[in-house]
C-alpha cells in the first residue's frame, strides 16, 4: 500500500496542478509559460519543490522557487542557505525575500507572519511575471483548518477551508496571481514516504513542535486522537468542507442577486431589508461588507446593527461603529462611511460662540484649512460660453461671480454652519435656510456637519455643498472668481 501511495503521488499532483491551470485568467487547458512555489524547506514544501520540478520538466514550464525568511527563528539563515543549495541541485531558479512582522502585539506572530508571507509572495509572483504560485498545503492541513474554523464558531465561509485553486488579491496583494494547492487531496503520510522514498533532504522547524499555537496543538495533540478513534477522518473532513463551500456558493449567490435589488447607488434600501429575514439579511450584509474590502463582522455585532438599523426611529441619527468604518441610515438609506477624524474646526458642546478662522484672499488658486478638513479653491470663471456666442453674432450673458478685485484683501472667515444661516442659490431661486438646500440636495446629517461655510463680515458668501450665495454675485466685473470646497 506504501509503494503505490507513493507511485500514485506525481498522478495526483499532475491531474490537480493542470485544474489549476483553468483558474488563470486567460489561460486555457495547456500548460503555463511559468510557476512558482513557496518553498519552505520543511517537508511539505520539499515534496512539492520534487513534484513541481518533475512535472516543469516533463512540460517544459519555467519553475522558480521563493523562499521567505522571517528572522524569528535561529535557524533561519541555515533554512534559506537549504533551500537555495536544494534548488540549484534540481536547477530551479531561485529567490529569497526577507521580511519583517508588524502589528504582532494586535494580530499574534503566527497571524503576522503569515500575512507578510504572503505579501512577500505574491510580490515575487508579480516581480517575475508568475501568474500560478503552488503551496504545500495537503489533506491533514485541511483536516486542522476545517476543525479550527469549527473551534472558532465559524460559518460556512470559515468550514469551507481551504479552496483547491484561488485567487487573493488582498492577502497576496496581487490580483493577477492565482494560488493553487495541487496537494490537498494527499496526506501527509503520503508526503512523508515520497520524501522519504526519494531521499529529499528537509529542514525541520522546531516552532511547529510548539504547542502555544492553536494548529500544533491540534496537529500533535488532538489529531492522533482522532486518527485512534476514526480513522481516515481527514477524507470526511475534505468532505465536509466540499459540502460546505457548495453551500456557501449558494449563499453568495442568494446576496448577490440581494445585493443588486437592495442597492441604491451607493447605499442600501432599508425597506427592502425589512422584508427580509433575519438570515437573509445577515447574508446579503456579509456579501454587502465582503465586496467593500471590509473585515466580517461578528455574528453577535450583526444581529445588534440589524436590531438598531430596523427599529429605531424614523428620524433617529443611526450611527453604528465598525473597526473599519461607520454604518449609518438616512432617508431609509444604509450607508457605509469612512471614519471621521475629528477636525480642529469643530465646534464642542459649549463653545457655540467660538469664531472661525479669519483669513485674506491674495489671489491664490487654492488656500488649504486642515482644521476643516479640506482646501478651499479660488476658481476663475470662464466666459468660453460667452464667447461662443458672441461670435455667432448673438448677444451673451457672462457667468456671474464674486469681483475679484473686490474679494481681493477682503478680511474673510471659513467656519462650519452654527443654524440660522441662509443662502439664495440663483436668480431665480427664493434665499432659504441652508438645512433646507442640504435637505433639497439629500446631504446626509453627519456630511453637512463637516461642509464649511464662508463669510465676508456677516455677509455669506459660499456654503460647500451648496454653492455661491447669488447676493454677491457679479456679471460685470472683469475679472470674476467662484469658490469651490474639496474634503481632503
Amino acid at each position: 500500500m506504501k509503494k503505490q501511495q507513493t507511485a500514485n503521488l506525481p498522478d495526483m499532483f499532475a491531474h490537480a496542478l493542470e485544474a489549476g491551470f483553468q483558474r488563470v485568467p486567460q489561460h486555457g487547458p495547456e500548460p503555463l509559460a511559468g510557476m512558482a512555489i513557496a518553498l519552505s524547506g520543511g517537508l511539505d514544501s520539499s515534496a512539492l519543490l520534487h513534484l513541481a520540478h518533475d512535472y516543469a520538466q516533463r512540460k517544459g514550464i519555467a519553475l522558480h522557487a521563493f523562499h521567505i525568511h522571517h528572522g524569528i527563528s535561529d535557524n533561519a539563515d541555515d533554512w534559506l542557505a537549504h533551500c537555495e543549495r536544494a534548488c540549484a541541485e534540481l536547477g530551479v531558479a531561485f529567490e529569497a525575500r526577507r521580511v519583517a512582522l508588524h502589528n504582532v502585539a494586535a494580530s499574534g506572530t503566527e497571524e503576522a507572519a503569515r500575512k507578510s508571507r504572503y505579501a512577500a509572495l505574491g510580490a515575487l509572483c508579480r516581480d517575475h511575471g508568475v501568474k500560478l504560485l503552488l503551496t504545500a498545503h495537503h489533506l491533514d492541513d485541511q483536516a486542522e483548518t476545517v476543525l479550527l474554523q469549527l473551534l472558532r464558531g465559524s460559518g460556512t465561509a470559515g468550514l469551507s477551508g481551504m479552496d483547491a485553486a484561488n485567487a487573493a488579491p488582498e492577502l497576496l496583494a496581487n490580483p493577477d496571481l492565482v494560488m493553487a494547492r495541487p496537494l490537498l487531496a494527499a496526506s501527509r503520510k503520503q508526503m512523508a514516504d515520497y520524501v522519504a522514498a526519494r531521499g529529499i533532504v528537509h529542514v525541520d522547524d522546531e516552532s511547529n513542535r510548539d504547542p502555544r499555537f492553536a494548529r500544533n496543538a491540534l496537529r500533535h495533540q488532538v489529531m492522533p486522537a482522532l486518527a485512534a478513534a476514526f480513522p481516515g477522518f481527514q477524507q470526511r473532513f475534505a468532505r465536509s468542507a466540499q459540502h460546505a463551500q457548495s453551500a456557501q456558493r449558494l449563499l453568495t449567490e442568494l446576496a448577490t442577486q440581494d445585493l443588486a435589488d437592495c442597492l441604491d447607488g451607493e447605499c442600501l434600501d432599508v425597506g427592502k431589508l425589512r422584508r427580509m429575514s433575519v438570515d437573509r439579511c445577515h447574508n446579503l450584509l456579509r456579501h454587502w461588507f465582503g465586496t467593500r474590502g471590509l473585515r466580517m463582522p461578528s455574528t453577535a455585532w450583526l444581529a445588534e446593527m440589524l436590531v438598531q438599523l430596523l427599529e429605531a426611529r424614523p428620524d433617529a441619527q443611526l450611527l453604528v461603529t465598525h473597526p473599519d468604518c461607520d454604518v449609518r441610515r438616512y432617508r431609509e438609506r444604509l450607508y457605509l462611511t469612512p471614519k471621521q477624524l475629528d477636525l480642529a474646526g469643530t465646534r464642542e458642546e459649549g463653545d457655540e460662540d467660538r469664531p472661525g478662522q479669519g483669513f485674506v484672499w491674495q489671489g491664490e488658486a487654492r488656500i488649504a484649512f486642515p482644521a476643516y478638513g479640506g482646501a478651499l479653491y479660488f476658481d476663475a470663471v470662464a466666459d468660453a460660453v460667452a464667447d461662443a456666442v458672441a461670435d455667432a453674432g448673438a448677444d451673451a450673458a457672462a457667468e456671474p461671480g464674486i469681483d475679484a478685485a473686490w474679494l481681493r484683501g477682503q478680511p474673510l472667515t471659513i467656519d462650519f454652519r452654527k443654524g440660522g444661516e441662509h443662502l439664495k442659490p440663483a436668480a431665480n431661486r427664493p434665499t432659504r435656510s441652508l438645512k433646507y438646500h442640504y435637505q433639497a440636495r439629500d446631504v446626509p446629517a453627519w456630511e453637512r456637519a463637516r461642509l464649511p461655510i464662508v463669510f465676508a463680515g456677516q455677509q455669506l458668501l459660499f456654503a460647500a455643498g451648496i454653492g455661491m450665495d447669488w447676493h454677491r454675485l457679479s456679471a460685470d466685473a472683469a475679472s470674476r472668481i467662484r469658490l469651490r470646497w474639496a474634503a481632503q
